[in-house]
């Protein structure tokens, strides 16, 4: 059973191992398989791969990985200590095994180093499940997609670098399949070594060489040829040394040095923590249509060196259509998930035709909406709640907006904007499909949040416009926008006399790991009760933020009626700004029995 706790749950073995022969026969694995097991097997045999794999596939380890430099000496330090058929293995963010010692269960002679371990390559795995959720997960036998593990038991403990919001790795720890329904033996060893590299992490970096690298890494992550450079030394991709001459490099060498000289003598002002400011871009002779655009990094307000990005002329296109979003006003975020919904998003709305932003309450359909509509330039947007409509009225705009002349370009009627269309009446959904019907290309954009059953009206208006609709992803999707949506909150909210919020790495992690059923709109309202009652300065501590963020998960697999009860004290609790007195009192219940249910549900050390 996956688990992320040191409480065995059911199905048990045999149980697994039925449901995953009926997987493998092309029957439903049955219903006492937890459902996001399930989705792992099918994904992984979406991503076609098999079963029967003798070993995991090898890829090339990275050159220098800072992790595995990190990590080296308390590797040497844990592996004499290994005993048994207890295997190690050091896996970075993309699954790729950097470092295993102990006992072996890749199939291969020659250890785990350098394997692929990616949900892609291999199918459900605990370092794949740690590094998605990041949390502690276990993986036993039957779980696993692949014959090859069907009698190991493996736990995986996510890796944090000091500067970064997501897991950089795991460590994982091996071993035999035993008969009983016991929590893994190696999980204490796990949690230790993990904790000691995450304390080498941080004594290495020091915070402007991590700004600079992690530019360069994020860079590379995104395909681009780059040059990373401080003044004394620099960082070149493979591809930017390709691409690039020895006297091009010594020229943008010579820049970063007069651009650190510069900022010397009249240092940033204002600026925010770790950011990129833009240089103009610079023509190179190495090649026809080769231009490098330079990028001052600032942290601390001081610039602390350059990023320097090859651009060939495809890849100005492309870095135009994906930066496309940025020109959208009070839109934040660079996640992949959320660049896409808004580039797909700034695509349709090129034209003047009705578009459908699909989301959960709260994740900025609105705001993007918004910024669409302002992107065409044209007259500010008629705002239509359906939730406030008083009736009869959707019909009346929407029969004067029949009657209006047929727009010519960008001109014509004013845009229309209708939220929750979800809550349309039937007399409103008829007027719209009549409008539809009568004007195609109607200058509309509608929001919808799924959940509530539709009925045949409506589902018809959203089939029609199905074919230009986006749905952006929820909050939990886009972790890493995280940080950058808290200074944007933060700064937008400042409390009188006090500078915008910053954010200790701790409670960056507790905010991350949140689930957010209300997505922007509830970090939103986090901020700002954070910004209201805080009284202390400096960062943002992880005992500042309100109880039901502070509260790490459970320790162990809930029951319904469990994950409920500990739902309702949550909230219970952030309603009544965490006195449990008032708390307990709104539930009906005793201050002896919070406390003992707060002990139970491992909720009283928040």
């Amino acid at each position: 059973m996956t688990t992320t706790d040191d409480t065995p749950a059911d199905p048990a073995l045999s149980s697994l191992r039925r449901a995953r022969d009926r997987f493998f026969s092309g029957r439903p694995p049955g219903d006492g398989i937890p459902q996001d097991l399930a989705q792992a097997w099918r994904r992984a045999r979406f991503f076609g791969v098999p079963r029967d794999l003798a070993a995991p596939p090898r890829v090339r380890p990275p050159v220098d990985s800072p992790l595995l430099a990190a990590a080296r000496p308390v590797l040497d330090r844990v592996a004499p200590t290994l005993s048994g058929a207890m295997g190690l293995v050091l896996v970075d963010s993309r699954g790729r095994a950097l470092w295993s010692g102990g006992g072996r269960y890749a199939g291969t002679p020659d250890g785990m180093a350098g394997l692929d371990l990616s949900e892609k390559a291999v199918g459900h795995n605990s370092a794949a499940l740690a590094l998605r959720t990041g949390r502690r997960a276990e993986v036993h036998g039957p779980e696993h997609f692949l014959d090859l593990w069907q009698e190991v038991s493996a736990v995986s403990v996510p890796l944090y670098e000091p500067t970064a919001g997501r897991p950089a790795g795991t460590v994982t720890v091996m071993a035999p399949l035993g008969e009983g329904r016991t929590a893994h033996p190696g999980a204490a060893l796990a949690e230790a070594t993990a904790h000691a590299i995450e304390t080498e992490l941080l004594g290495r970096a020091r915070p402007p060489e991590r700004v600079l690298l992690d530019a360069y890494l994020r860079q590379r992550a995104e395909g681009a040829a780059v040059v990373a450079l401080d003044g004394g030394s620099r960082l070149v991709s493979p591809e930017a040394a390709r691409l690039l001459s020895h006297e091009t490099l010594a020229r943008l060498e010579r820049r970063a040095t007069a651009l650190l000289r510069d900022a010397a003598t009249g240092p940033e002002e204002h600026a925010p923590e770790e950011i990129p400011v833009p240089d103009d871009e610079i023509p190179v002779p190495d090649g026809a249509g080769l231009t490098v655009r330079m990028t001052r990094l600032v942290h601390g307000g001081e610039v602390i060196g350059a990023v320097a990005t090859v651009c060939t002329a495809a890849r100005r296109a492309r870095s135009a259509e994906r930066r496309g979003h940025d020109r959208l006003p009070g839109l934040v975020g660079t996640s992949r998930p959320w660049r896409l919904a808004v580039s797909r998003a700034t695509e349709l709305a090129r034209a003047v035709e009705p578009l459908l932003l699909i989301g959960e309450p709260g994740v900025g359909k609105t705001a993007l909406a918004r910024a669409l509509l302002g992107l065409r330039g044209t007259a500010a947007p008629r705002v239509v709640d359906a939730a406030e409509q008083v009736p009869g009225e959707v019909p009346r705009w929407c029969h004067a907006l029949a009657e209006l002349p047929e727009p010519e370009g960008d001109g014509g009627a004013p845009p229309l904007l209708l939220r929750h269309a979800e809550r349309l009446g039937q007399a409103d959904v008829a007027a719209l499909l009549s409008l539809l019907a009568e004007r195609p290309a109607v200058p509309l954009v509608a929001t919808h949040t799924p959940g509530a059953p539709t009925g045949p009206c409506l589902s018809r208006l959203l089939d029609s416009l199905g074919a230009r609709s986006v749905t952006l992803p929820p909050l939990r999707e886009r972790v890493e926008d995280i940080p950058a949506l808290l200074a944007g909150l933060a700064a937008r909210r400042p409390s009188p006399g006090r500078p915008p919020l910053t954010w200790s790495l701790d409670a960056r992690r507790a905010l991350e790991q949140h689930t957010w059923p209300g997505n922007v709109a509830e970090l939103a309202q986090v901020v700002r009760e954070v910004a209201e009652r805080r009284r202390a300065t400096g960062p943002v501590r992880r005992e500042e933020l309100p109880y039901g963020l502070r509260v790490p998960p459970a320790t162990r697999r809930l029951s319904g009626i469990e994950r409920a009860e500990r739902t309702a004290i949550l909230e219970a609790l952030r309603r009544h700004g965490d006195n449990k007195a008032r708390a307990a009192e709104s539930l009906g219940i005793g201050r002896a029995t919070l406390y003992r249910k707060l002990r139970a549900y491992g909720m009283d050390q928040a």
